[in-house]
C-alpha cells in the first residue's frame, strides 16, 4: 500500500503515536487554533459553492438563508474558480508547521493535504468529466447531470414550511435550466475530445430524460412534490400553477436541447464499455482507482485480489448450499435458482414493494437493539428507509445512504431501488440493510457529522475506501454478532454480498484494464455471484461511469478486517471491540491514515 508524500512513515508514526487507545482529545499544539480557523474558512467558502450542501445539511438559514435559493453552479466559470480555489487552499495549508499541531490537528492536516493534492493532481492533468471528488468522466449518464439530480434533489431535500421557502423551491426551480444548459454545454465540449458514454448508457440516459421529459408539466416531480409541500403547510395552492409554468417554458426547453445533444451522441457512440479508449484513459483508470481505494494498486492487481478473493467466497457459500441440499451446479447457478425460488420473492406489486419495506424497517429496528453490544457510541439520528424515486429508478444503484441534517429536520435516509422486487430477493435483505443503515453508513456517517471532536470541513469528509469498506465489515460484524443464527440462507445473503463486491474487483478492472465487453463483464458477474440479470447489467453500467469506485468496497474491507485482527492479536484479551469502533469519530479518511492510527490506538510499537 503506497503512502502519500505526507505520509512518510516518520511523520505518519508521530500523529499516530499521540492518539490513545480511548480518548479522541488530544493536547493541543501552538498551531491548532490557526488550522481550525483555516478549516472553518475552508468548509464555508465551499457551503457557498454548494448551496445544495447547505441545504443537506440544514445549514441554509440565518446568515446564509440566500444559499436556499441557489442551485449548486456547474459553469466552466465556476469550475475554474474551484480549481484556483483548491490551489490557493493548499498553499495556505502549507503555511503552517505541521510539527507546531498537536495530533489530531496532524490528522486533520493530512487528510485535507491529501485530499487537496488529489483532487489538483487530477483536474490539472484530466479535463473533462468530474475530477474532483468522485472521478467520473461522462457529465452526462444515467448517473450523473442535474437532469437527474436536481430534481430529487428538490423532492428530497428543499423543505417547504413557509412562504420564504416556498419562494426559495421557485428560485431554485427558475436556476434548473441554466444547470441544465450548463452541463449540456460541458458534455458538447467534452464531446469535441473524443469524450462521451458508450451506446448502452445513453440509451438508458435517454430514457430517464423522457421519464422526466415526455408527460404534462403538471404531473412532473417538480411540480407535484411541491404542490404536496405547499398542501402540508396551508400555503396557496396557485403557487404551483407558477412551478407549473417555470416547468413548461424554461426546464422543458432545456431538457430538449440536452436530449437533443445525446441523441446526437448516441448516433456517433461505440459500444466499448472501458475508459481505456479516452484520452489518457489508461492514467485516468489509474487515477480514479487510487481515488476510490485511497491506495495505489495496478489494474492488474485488482483483478489478481479479486479472483483470489472470489474463489475463498465460493468455498464458503458452497459448503451452506451443500448443507442445505443444494448441489447441482456451479455456485452461481446454485444462487440463481435460489433467486428464482417463489419463497424469497416479493410481488412486484405495489403491495409487495411495501412489504419488503416494512421487512427493511423491521430488520433495521432489530440491529439498532443489538448496537451497544459493539458500539460505545450511537448516532442521534434516525435513519429510514425509503424507495428509490421511480422517475431515476432506471439508473439508479440498487441502494444508497443519504445522511441526516444536522439541525434534526430531516432523517438520514437508505434508498432501495425497487424497480423489480425480483432484483431483491428476500435472503440479501438483511445485509443491505446493515450495509446501508446500520451498523454501516448510518454509523460511520452520522457519528462523524455528530462529533464535536473535529473539524466541519472533515465531519464532512468523504473517502470511498474508507466508507464502503466500513459498510462492507459492517455486513461481517452483523454475521459475527449473530443476526444469522439460525438463518443459513441469510447467511448465504451475506456471503453472495461479499462475494459480489469481490466480483466487482475482477469485473471494474476487467472493463477498464482489460478491455471486456459489457457483455461479457454482466456474464461473468452473473455467473460468479447468481445476481439477477437486470440487476446485474445495472451494476455493470454503473462501473461504466463511475471507474475504480466498486473497487473500493473490497479493498476497504480488507483493511478494516485486517487491522482489527492485527489488533485482537496485539492485545489479547484487553481488545475492545467497542474502543476499535471509537476510531469512527475521528472522520472518514485514507486507508493509509487509518492505517497507521488503527496501529498506534491499539498498541504497534
Amino acid at each position: 500500500m503506497d503512502r502519500r508524500s505526507f505520509m512518510s512513515s516518520a511523520g505518519a508514526l508521530a500523529v499516530a503515536s499521540g492518539l490513545p487507545t480511548g480518548a479522541i482529545a488530544q493536547p493541543a499544539g501552538s498551531g491548532d487554533a490557526k488550522l481550525k480557523a483555516l478549516l472553518d474558512a475552508m468548509f464555508y467558502t465551499r457551503l457557498e459553492e454548494s448551496p445544495e450542501q447547505a441545504t443537506r445539511l440544514g445549514l441554509d438559514s440565518g446568515d446564509r438563508a440566500s444559499l436556499r435559493s441557489r442551485l449548486d453552479d456547474e459553469s466552466a466559470a465556476a469550475r475554474s474558480r474551484q480549481e484556483a480555489r483548491r490551489k490557493s487552499e493548499l498553499a495556505t495549508l502549507r503555511q503552517i508547521d505541521r510539527a507546531s499541531l498537536g495530533a489530531s490537528s496532524q490528522v486533520d492536516y493530512d487528510v485535507v493535504a491529501y485530499q487537496l493534492e488529489r483532487d489538483i493532481d487530477a483536474s490539472d492533468r484530466f479535463h473533462y468529466g468530474q475530477s474532483a471528488g468522485r472521478m467520473a468522466p461522462y457529465v452526462i449518464s444515467q448517473l450523473t447531470g442535474p437532469y437527474r439530480d436536481v430534481p430529487d434533489f428538490l423532492d428530497s431535500q428543499h423543505r417547504v414550511a413557509n412562504a420564504a421557502d416556498a419562494d426559495a423551491y421557485l428560485a431554485r426551480l427558475s436556476a434548473f435550466p441554466k444547470a441544465i444548459d450548463d452541463c449540456t454545454a460541458q458534455q458538447r465540449e467534452d464531446a469535441a475530445k473524443g469524450v462521451f458514454a458508450p451506446d448502452y448508457i445513453l440509451d438508458t440516459t435517454l430514457k430517464q430524460l423522457a421519464a422526466l421529459r415526455d408527460q404534462p408539466a403538471a404531473q412532473t416531480v417538480l411540480v407535484t412534490s411541491f404542490a404536496a409541500k405547499l398542501k402540508a403547510a396551508n400555503l396557496p395552492a396557485d403557487l404551483a400553477t407558477r412551478a407549473e409554468a417555470i416547468v413548461t417554458k424554461q426546464v422543458f426547453p432545456a431538457l430538449d436541447r440536452q436530449r437533443q445533444l445525446v441523441t446526437d451522441l448516441r448516433a456517433k457512440a461505440t459500444h466499448d464499455a472501458g475508459c481505456w479508449r479516452l484520452p489518457d484513459g489508461d492514467a485516468y483508470y489509474a487515477a480514479a482507482a487510487e481515488a476510490a481505494t485511497t491506495t495505489k494498486l495496478s489494474g492488474e492487481e485488482i483483478h489478481k485480489i479479486g479472483l483470489e478473493q472470489v474463489a475463498e467466497i465460493s468455498s464458503r457459500i458452497d459448503a451452506i448450499l451443500k448443507a442445505q441440499g443444494m448441489t447441482q451446479g456451479s455456485v452461481g447457478n446454485r444462487l440463481v435458482a435460489l433467486n428464482k425460488r417463489p419463497d424469497q420473492l416479493f410481488a412486484n406489486t405495489d403491495e409487495g414493494r411495501a412489504a419488503l419495506l416494512d421487512l427493511l424497517n423491521q430488520q433495521i429496528k432489530a440491529m439498532y437493539a443489538r448496537l451497544p453490544e459493539a458500539f460505545a457510541t450511537i448516532p442521534k439520528a434516525p435513519v429510514e428507509v425509503r424507495r428509490v424515486p421511480p422517475h431515476i429508478q432506471a439508473g439508479a444503484p440498487g441502494g444508497y445512504y443519504q445522511n441526516a441534517s444536522l439541525d434534526g429536520s430531516r432523517p438520514a435516509i437508505y434508498y432501495i431501488n425497487l424497480r423489480d422486487t425480483f432484483d431483491r430477493p428476500k435472503f440479501g435483505l438483511a445485509t443491505l440493510s446493515h450495509h446501508e443503515a446500520v451498523p454501516g453508513h448510518h454509523l460511520q456517517v452520522t457519528l462523524a457529522l455528530e462529533s464535536t471532536e473535529i473539524p466541519m470541513i472533515r465531519r464532512r469528509g468523504f473517502f470511498s475506501g474508507y466508507s464502503e469498506g466500513w459498510a462492507l465489515y459492517s455486513e461481517q460484524l452483523a454475521d459475527e454478532m449473530g443476526m444469522f443464527d439460525g438463518d443459513p440462507l441469510g447467511r448465504v445473503g451475506y456471503l453472495q454480498s461479499l462475494l459480489f463486491r469481490a466480483t466487482r474487483l475482477v469485473v471494474d478492472s476487467g472493463l477498464h484494464v482489460k478491455r471486456w465487453s459489457r457483455e461479457k463483464a454482466t456474464d461473468h458477474l452473473i455467473a460468479t455471484t447468481g445476481i439477477a440479470r437486470g440487476r446485474s447489467q445495472g451494476e455493470i453500467d454503473r462501473y461504466t461511469v463511475w471507474p475504480g469506485q466498486a473497487c473500493s468496497y473490497k479493498i476497504g474491507h480488507t483493511v478494516w478486517n485486517r487491522l482489527r485482527e492485527e489488533a485482537k492479536a496485539r492485545q489479547g484479551a484487553a481488545f475492545d471491540l467497542k474502543q476499535f469502533h471509537q476510531v469512527l469519530l475521528l472522520g472518514a479518511m485514507p486507508l493509509t491514515v487509518l492505517e497507521q492510527i488503527v496501529r498506534a490506538r491499539t498498541g504497534a510499537a
